[in-house]
C-alpha cells in the first residue's frame, strides 16, 4: 500500500470532475444538433437503425447525424426523467411530517413530571 493518491480517469480532462454532475439540458442539445443538421445540408436523414440508415455508406455524413439526432431524444427523456424523480420527490416529502416519522417517542420514553 501507498499513500499517494492516484485519480481513477487515465484523463482528467474527461467529465466534468467528481462528483461528475448527471443532470441533463435537452434545449440546449436540441440548438445544437439542428443547427448541426442545417450546416451540413445532405438532404433527408433517415432514423438510426433503419433499413435505410444501414444501407448508407459508413462514411456518410447522414448516417452519423442520424445516430447524434436519436441521442438529442435520449437526452430529452433522461431530462424528463429527471424531472419525474424531482416531483416524486417533493411529493413524497410532502406527504408526512418526516420528522415526527423519524424520530418517535418509543415504548421506553417516561415523561417527566415537575416535583413539588
Amino acid at each position: 500500500m501507498t499513500d499517494s493518491h492516484t485519480e481513477a480517469r487515465p484523463d482528467t480532462t474527461i467529465g466534468a470532475g467528481f462528483p461528475a454532475s448527471r443532470q441533463r439540458a435537452w434545449w440546449p442539445v436540441h440548438e445544437f444538433i439542428t443547427a448541426l443538421v442545417h450546416q451540413a445540408n445532405c438532404g433527408p436523414i433517415p432514423a438510426a437503425g433503419t433499413p435505410a440508415w444501414c444501407e448508407l455508406a459508413n462514411g456518410d455524413p447522414r448516417k452519423l447525424l442520424a445516430v447524434a439526432v436519436d441521442g438529442e431524444h435520449h437526452v430529452l427523456r433522461a431530462e424528463m426523467a429527471q424531472e419525474a424523480m424531482a416531483d416524486a420527490s417533493r411529493a413524497v416529502s410532502a406527504a408526512a411530517n418526516w420528522r415526527t416519522v423519524g424520530r418517535p417517542r418509543g415504548a421506553a420514553y417516561i415523561e417527566r413530571r415537575r416535583s413539588a
